[in-house]
């Protein structure tokens, strides 16, 4: 089956909105084998809505909309969808009772407009909705299959996973199941170069790179009739590439971070640590405090940005500055090292350099960062010379941080 998805909202074409819900759809529409051709965004005007109604309809056996379910005069993609099937809207009375339970419990009262949201067309499966007071609901007519669904994720999601999934699944006659591999410390052109031999030759399981923020992602996927088939399809092409790339430039499968590797890491290996940053300004910490638990090993994080707080905080000698200044590798030793033992922690990183745009030298130009790691009385730096505006300089920072560190700590 081939499917349209329909992502109607203003805010979306004006880009007030991140449209996060395309993104989520074609994912879980791949891993239940329905093609999707076409991803259409359409603003709240009547016409526009029915012209690519008529348009998806014509090039897809199913169109999925998000949004538009809402309760104000401008959330047409319910009463559109009506006319276009030539269907009348009534009443379900179930879903009333829902939406005036939701206004209960949060003791309003509920609107006419919000009464709306209870109005189906004729005959349509009604897709209760868990999480707010828009119900989906999907209509059949002359072989073709509209699905509504309303546009908050976290309404959406919940809907597809609980409701619209398994209706799908009658229709599908294959699984494809799909096997993220997440690299780094190696480009994207490098990746093509190692393996583009194996994404040009397969073609089940299907190889395809993703480049990321700092990151490569090679996507295997295979179909198959059953997952375990899809599994073992998998399986020798994923052992041929690590074979070439090495486990340790494949950091992780699926949806993990390389915060989440990192620290996982400190805490098997009961690794305490601390952070001193000066350009990135509390990014490497915060990314560490992303993954639950941290706390078991991160001690403490602090922002040194003057020199003065370097030599306070962290016992930066004031020679040190003076004869090789703040942005230097001797001054990013001295931080992990002071942050370290002010701490009382087994590892101390540190970061110093000139994020831009201003303040760079011929010596020192913008994008130039030194990173200290020290782990246990040893101290190592690290010479960084990065491109891009101020935020991409820090993160591309942090992220060499992390993975710098990933690779000392499977070395210990």
């Amino acid at each position: 089956m081939k499917a349209e998805i329909l992502s109607v909202g203003t805010e979306l074409l004006l880009g007030d909105i991140l449209n996060t819900n395309v993104q989520y759809i074609a994912k879980e529409l791949a891993v239940l084998g329905i093609d999707v051709y076409y991803q259409t965004v359409v603003g709240d005007n009547n016409e526009r809505l029915k012209g690519a109604y008529k348009l998806a309809l014509e090039r897809a056996d199913i169109v999925i909309t998000t949004g538009g379910l809402g309760p104000t005069k401008d959330d047409l993609t319910k009463e559109i969808a009506t006319q276009f099937f030539n269907k009348k809207l009534v009443l379900h009375e179930k879903s009333l009772e829902e939406i005036n339970k939701f206004f209960m419990a949060i003791n309003r009262p509920i609107s006419e407009n919000n009464k709306k949201q209870a109005y189906f067309p004729e005959g349509c499966i009604i897709l209760k909705n868990n999480n707010g007071t828009a119900p989906g609901c999907i209509i059949e007519d002359n072989n073709k299959i509209a699905i509504l669904l309303p546009g908050p994720p976290k309404e959406m999601i919940p809907m597809f996973n609980e409701e619209v999934t398994p209706y799908l699944k009658k229709y599908t006659k294959c699984t494809l199941v799909s096997k993220v591999l997440r690299i780094t410390g190696i480009g994207e052109s490098n990746v093509d170069s190692l393996v583009g031999h194996i994404i040009d030759r397969e073609k089940n399981p299907t190889v395809a790179p993703y480049a990321k923020d700092n990151e490569v992602i090679l996507r295997l996927t295979a179909k198959a009739e059953k997952e375990e088939e899809a599994y073992n399809l998998i399986k020798p092409v994923e052992e041929e590439i690590r074979s070439i790339l090495g486990d340790i430039n494949i950091y992780a499968v699926g949806e993990k971070t390389i915060e989440d590797v990192v620290s996982e890491m400190l805490i098997k290996k009961l690794m305490s640590i601390a952070t001193a940053e000066s350009c990135t300004g509390g990014l490497l910490s915060g990314r560490l405090i992303n993954y639950p638990g941290i706390s078991k090993v991160f001690l403490e994080g602090a922002v040194t940005y003057s020199n003065e707080a370097k030599v306070k905080r962290l016992g930066v000698k004031e020679e040190t500055l003076r004869n090789y200044g703040a942005v230097s590798r001797e001054c990013a030793a001295e931080m992990a090292e002071g942050i370290a033992r002010a701490a009382g922690t087994n590892i101390g990183i540190s970061t110093t350099g000139i994020a831009g745009p201003d303040g760079g030298t011929a010596e020192k130009p913008v994008g130039l960062v030194y990173v200290g790691i020290y782990i246990n009385g040893k101290v190592k730096t690290l010479k960084l010379n990065l491109t891009g505006n101020r935020q991409k300089v820090r993160d591309r920072a942090v992220a060499i941080v992390l993975d710098s560190l990933r690779r000392e700590l499977l070395s210990l």
